[in-house]
């Protein structure tokens, strides 16, 4: 009786797997599942690369002479012009100086002349007279040098640009050389950013010393700078801890937009002829591989392996493992696995990439 049981028990349950089978395979046969081939165009796409923005000219004003300081007659951020008086130090000293040096160039004028009035008169000698014109050549040079050091307690901009901060208050003591403020020319920019070999080798023997590459700037807050750039020069070195090279690229800045230490983003276009496009939903990872589900000819699925080229929005430009003739699944990769049989309606690759964003799951 208990056999009996057993067996009965075996014979239910062989038949109710047997069911479910059944089961699963009519319904995966009873599945319409959407199907397409890569689309094969020629596309541009972005490449981004983070950057640094730099002044034409950014300088540090720093005092010439030592003194206290007079006067400030600008103010920090301010748009000054070539020659513009910025800092006056105090000159009473420097002026003194002059003038004692003044006096003396006068007293050796003098000298010289009446040394000379004799000279022609052959009463003195010619050693004397050269002796005379030295030191009044002595005098001159010193005072020139005075007015020198006058000069250098009025501090002037060498260049048009825009005042930075103030390391320094009306009324300190300045020493020689202590840093004043900086002084940056945004007219231009200069933006610098780094790629790596591989890239500085596929730039290097495409380009055309004739037609500069354009390149964008996008900036900190994500939005384009309305003028294009030029790469103009690449550094001469190597960075051998990164591998990196250095590019610069130059921005007109007639706004004064940008300024001296801003980062962002440059954006180089390039174009990939004949680029493989799949929709990214088409495809899924296993160890960090990307796979797209193959149909072959007998409605059969199975997967493959493939390598990404770029990531765009919804799509992938594929370096390897599809031609323009394969059949990829495009829906329902996650209910099928290898070796399912499947049917399926294909639609045309240029119209499931002209929808992906209402397909985009």
């Amino acid at each position: 009786m208990k056999k009996s049981l057993i067996h009965l028990s075996l014979i239910a349950a062989l038949f109710t797997t047997g069911c479910n089978s059944e089961n699963h395979e009519k319904a995966t046969e009873e599945t319409v599942y959407s199907v397409s081939s890569p689309l094969i165009q020629d596309t541009t796409t972005l490449q981004e690369y983070v950057c640094q923005i730099r002044s034409i000219q950014h300088i540090e004003l720093r005092a010439l002479e030592k003194g206290y300081l007079k006067d400030i007659y600008v103010d920090e951020g301010q748009a000054i012009k070539k020659g513009q008086l910025m800092f006056q130090i105090m000159p009473s000293l420097y002026k003194a100086e002059a003038k004692k040096a003044e006096a003396e160039a006068q007293f050796a004028k003098i000298e010289y002349l009446n040394t000379k009035a004799l000279a022609d008169s052959n009463i003195v000698s010619k050693n004397e007279l050269a002796l005379a014109r030295a030191t009044y050549d002595q005098a001159l040079a010193e005072l020139d040098l005075a007015n020198v050091h006058l000069s250098f307690t009025e501090i002037r901009a060498p260049f048009s640009g825009i005042m930075g901060r103030f390391n320094v208050r009306q009324g300190s003591l300045l020493d020689e050389g202590e840093l004043l403020t900086e002084l940056s020319d945004n007219t231009k920019v200069w933006v610098y950013f780094n790629v790596s070999e591989a890239e500085y080798l596929n730039y290097s023997t495409k380009i055309d010393k004739n037609n500069l590459q354009k390149v964008n700037l996008q900036m900190a807050n994500n939005k384009l700078f309305q003028h294009q750039g030029e790469i103009e020069t690449i550094e001469a070195d190597f960075n051998n801890e990164t591998g990196n090279i250095a590019f610069r690229a130059t921005f007109p800045n007639p706004e004064g937009l940008l300024r001296h230490g801003e980062t962002g983003n440059i954006l180089i276009p390039t174009t990939t002829k004949d680029a493989i496009i799949i929709p990214q939903k088409a495809t899924f990872e296993i160890l960090d591989k990307k796979y797209v589900f193959v149909v072959g000819e007998d409605n059969i699925v199975t997967s493959r392996s493939i390598v990404i080229e770029k990531e765009l929005t919804h799509i992938y430009i594929v370096k390897s493992g599809l031609s323009k003739d394969d059949k990829i699944l495009i829906d329902g990769i996650r209910t099928v696995k290898g070796g399912d049989k499947i049917s399926y309606k294909f639609i045309e690759p240029a119209e499931v990439v002209s929808h992906l964003s209402l397909y985009a799951e």
